[in-house]
Parts: structure tokens; sequence; C-alpha cells
């Protein structure tokens, strides 16, 4: 029996008569856009994550965007970005005109860290802001990074709605955040989806007039913005899903515990989960030496399996541009090379953690031995 990488359906049976009823409700409403489901999931989103403000947008790369411009971050400004992450990080950046400055990853938990962000300072002293990113699930520490550098840091949380650190929830740890709602996120919506989040009602209003156009009261136009708004389907799915958030998330936390449990560390390196830190795991990433053979016997064994950011942003050809001679992060090479993603979801059982593991077991026969508590192999 199939394992699969993601297991969207299972958690979405028991609630599609729900979300169906809701979708005809909006539609026989006729309000789509701006209406009154944006207005209690924007409200809805920001008691959960414990924020003042929470702004729905279009999609998780128009809110890295927005909450650029809002923070004012002009053409030219360098912007620190870890260079293990998902394009969109850097794209938004280089869209608004600003210029990525790419830093090195903690190779334990795979994110920026006080130590690269300073690295990458010394390349780039000038830098105007952080953008943090909650890889894989696991945030990052912005509230370290903010105190210790003076900048101001956008968190972009897009694949830890649902976590937390020290007791504060991902999407509050920074000055500004970011979430998506890409169908395959862990609050996932049906279709496209973001926002944007801070406690700070300046950057809040600056923020809604950019999603429309520049404008506060949709008459005149005070900035160049954009056209990036949540739409009313979309949230009215994301209320009914936010409800079930936590129990999901406690689901994912079960299932990498069952992968522990079952003693996946003798066969891959894994994240250590750091005191005070409660994970979302949007996915359950280990690392292999030779990480490709790996994935293609699990494939082989009918377990979905996948490699991630193969080729790390200071690699990508687009972002040459911002790459300076001689750049080396030597952390986010090794972790390019060795990453894997496992089948993680709410709902993944221990039999199939287990058949997961027995495969790794024998995938890793007459292979170097991985370094479980050191995933870069340094």
């Amino acid at each position: 029996m199939g394992v699969p990488l993601f297991d969207t359906d299972t958690p979405l049976a028991p609630l599609r008569e729900e979300l169906t009823a809701k979708v005809t409700e909006v539609i026989n409403g006729g309000r789509f856009i701006l209406g009154p489901e944006v207005s209690a999931f924007e409200t809805e989103l920001a008691e959960y994550v414990g924020v003042g403000h929470a702004l729905g947008v279009g999609n998780g790369t128009d809110a890295l965007a927005i909450a650029l411009r809002a923070l004012g971050i002009e053409a030219g400004d360098p912007v620190i970005v870890p260079a293990l992450t998902f394009y969109a990080t850097a794209e938004a950046v280089a869209a608004i005109g600003a210029r990525p400055v790419f830093a090195d990853v903690d190779p334990s938990t795979r994110n920026l860290s006080v130590d690269t962000v300073a690295a990458a300072l010394k390349r780039e002293p000038q830098a105007k802001a952080i953008i943090t990113v909650d890889l894989f699930g696991l945030p990052a520490p912005s509230p370290a990074i903010k105190r210790e550098f003076s900048l101001p840091v956008i968190e972009d949380a897009a694949q830890a709605i649902g976590a937390s650190l020290d007791g504060v929830k991902a999407g509050a740890l920074a000055d500004i955040a970011t979430f998506s709602f890409y169908p395959s996120k862990n609050l996932g919506a049906f279709g496209d989806g973001g926002a944007v989040l801070t406690d700070d009602p300046e950057l809040a209003a600056t923020v809604k007039a950019l999603r429309f156009h520049g404008s506060r009261d949709k008459q005149s136009f005070e900035l160049v913005g954009y056209n990036s708004r949540l739409d009313e389907i979309q949230a009215a799915v994301l209320r009914i899903l936010l409800r079930q958030l936590d129990g999901w998330a406690e689901g994912r936390r079960r299932a990498a515990a069952s992968y522990r449990d079952r003693g996946i560390g003798r066969y891959v390196g894994i994240a250590p989960e750091r005191e005070g830190t409660l994970p979302a795991w949007h996915l359950y990433v280990v690392t292999h030496p030779q990480a490709d053979a790996v994935i293609q016997q699990l494939n082989d064994a009918g377990i979905q399996a996948r490699a991630y950011y193969r080729t790390p942003l200071h690699r990508q050809p687009a972002m040459a541009p911002y790459v300076p001679p001689g750049l080396e992060l030597p952390i986010t090479d090794e972790l390019a090379r060795t990453i894997i993603a496992l089948p993680i979801s709410p709902v993944l059982s221990t039999a199939q953690a287990q058949q997961v593991v027995d495969v790794l077991a024998e995938a890793s026969l007459g292979v170097a031995e991985p370094k479980a508590s050191n995933p870069a192999g340094s």
C-alpha cells in the first residue's frame, strides 16, 4: 500500500458537506471581493496568531512584496534572505527592485541564525531588512535576530502556521509576517491566497492600501500598489479550516514522533527539536549522503519522497545578477544536495511510518552512514 507525500483529502473528508454549504452561501450572497468572509477571517486569523492585524492578499508571494513595500524597502536596497528556501522569498525582493543578499543557514535547523546573518552583514553592511523563513514548519529565531541587528525583520511563515517559538506563534515573531494558503500548505485554501500580519497599525494601514492599488479610500491613489486581494470564497473556506488547524498540527507532530520512535535517525539525518520550539511539520525533511538513490528506492516501494531545493537560491539562473563572485554558502549547498522530504500529514499512521522506516533501513545498506546530529555533514 502506497504512502503519499501529502494527504490532503483524508482530513478534508469530514468537512466537505460544511464546505460545500458555505461556498454555496457565498455564491448566493453575491459578494466576492473584500466582503464579510474576508473581514471575519482576518479577525479570526489575527486572534489565532496573536497579532493586532491580519490582511488577506492574493497569494504568499504578493504578501512578501507588499510587506517589503510597507516597510519602505526601495529599489536597490539590500535585503538579507536565506539561500535555502523556495524561490518566491528572493523573487519578491527582486520584483520590487531591491537586491537579495544570500545568507547561509544553520546546519541543524536549516534556518537563518544570528551567526549566519552576521556573516551576510559583513558582506553587505548596508542591508535594510532581513527576511527569515520558518523552513519546513520550524520557526526561525526571528526575535533573536531582530534584537541582535536592529533591522526590520519579515517572517516568511508560509510553511509554519500552527508552529510556535517560546510560546509565540509563527506569524507573530517579527515586525511583519506573511502566510501562503496554497492548497498543500498546513492551512490550505481551494486556490491561491495569502496574508500579511503585524502588530503595527501604521504598517497594517499601508498593507491595506497597497493590496488595493495603493488607495486608502478607493478614490484617491497615494501609492503604486497591487491588485492583490483574498477573495470571499477562499476566505470562507479558510475560516472553516482554521478551526481544525490545531488538531491537524498535533497530528503532524504525532507523525513526526512516530518516525523518531521507530528509529529513523539511525538511517538518515534528522533536525533536532529544540527546547521551546513547537514545529508545524509542513514537511518532514531528512538528509542522506546518497539522497537521490534513497528517494528512488522509496518511490519504487510506493512511498512518495521528493528532493527539495536541490538548486538553492544563490545558484538559480535568475538570481545570478545578485550573487557576488566567489560566494560560498557551504551548509546550504550540502543540505540542498542531501535533503529528502518524507510523507507527513495529520493522518499519517504508525503503520505508514513503520513502512517508511523499514524501506529507509534497506535503502541505507551499503552506503556511508549519515550523521543524524549534523544534517550538513560538517
